[in-house]
């Protein structure tokens, strides 16, 4: 599907740009649906699975151990929570319990579209169901989520984005690349999300939320210097923003291949477990 749009849009963007900006509005909220590998498919199954209601969209749920300590994972776009496999073990062993879902229209859940609000509504749910949890930890355009429900007044007391973008011309720029899309899709882009939401593109971004969040948070930011997708740029403006917080730099691992490295998931528990200082900048 992604190599037809690649091949199509560039056309469709020339011979009729204005169909095009249409599609490119539907795209950016259509996540790509992937296969689980055998290795996640294989976590799924030790999991205790339970449901919310978010969004008007039923919502795969997934609880590894049982604690009163917890921990909540959010996997980025077109990911999936059982992404999160090898941090499973890990944190049961050192007490706590992993809460993880498939997010609206991701995965196992209902839908074929889905925003950042969503997600926010669905972390909404499940606090509902286990309470406040220690810490969320939160992969790419997890991270964004994460932070903007934060602002809303989520209550978080650590949260661990890893290989999550934060600048919205570049965010843009990604899925432009991917697709083959020019200057001019942007320009519409823009103004299509000022109309619909009252608001610019950028007040959905973590360099834009990060300065609105009115509660302590201890960051923790990971990313990798080899990351593709989400350049080295993005954790460094919130590190300028949010200067408390912590970078942990990797090389070698990209975008995905970061979520199974042991020496990056020991250094989230540890974070984790610190006692939280209450700081905020």
């Amino acid at each position: 599907m992604l190599k037809l749009i690649q091949w199509g849009y560039p056309k469709l963007e020339t011979i009729v740009p204005t169909l095009s900006f249409r599609f490119f509005t539907t795209l950016f909220f259509t996540p790509l649906k992937y296969k689980p590998t055998e290795k996640e498919k294989k976590a799924e199954t030790f999991a205790k699975k339970f449901f919310v209601q978010a969004a008007g969209k039923k919502i795969q749920c997934y609880r590894w151990g049982e604690s009163s300590k917890s921990v909540v994972v959010v996997h980025g776009w077109a990911g999936r929570a059982t992404q999160f496999r090898r941090f499973i073990k890990p944190f049961t062993h050192a007490g706590y319990q992993v809460i993880g879902f498939d997010g609206p229209a991701h995965g196992q859940s209902e839908g074929k579209r889905t925003t950042i609000v969503e997600f926010e509504e669905t972390l909404k749910e499940i606090y509902n169901i286990i309470g406040e949890p220690d810490a969320i930890i939160a992969h790419s355009f997890g991270g964004g989520a994460v932070l903007f429900s934060a602002k809303n007044g989520l209550p978080v007391k650590k949260i661990i984005n890893i290989a999550s973008p934060t600048i919205g011309d570049e965010i843009i720029n990604t899925y432009l690349k991917a697709i083959g899309g020019s200057e001019k899709t942007k320009v519409f882009f823009k103004k299509f999300i000022e109309q619909k939401y009252g608001k610019p593109f950028d007040a959905f971004t973590a360099s834009h939320i990060i300065r609105e969040i009115n509660q302590p948070v201890e960051l923790l930011l990971v990313h990798d210097e080899d990351d593709k997708e989400v350049s080295l740029a993005h954790p460094l403006e919130l590190v300028r923003l949010y200067p408390s917080a912590r970078l942990l730099k990797t090389k070698g691992l990209g975008h995905t291949r970061i979520l199974k490295d042991n020496q990056v998931i020991q250094e989230i528990v540890t974070f984790v477990r610190e006692p939280a200082s209450g700081f905020r900048n």
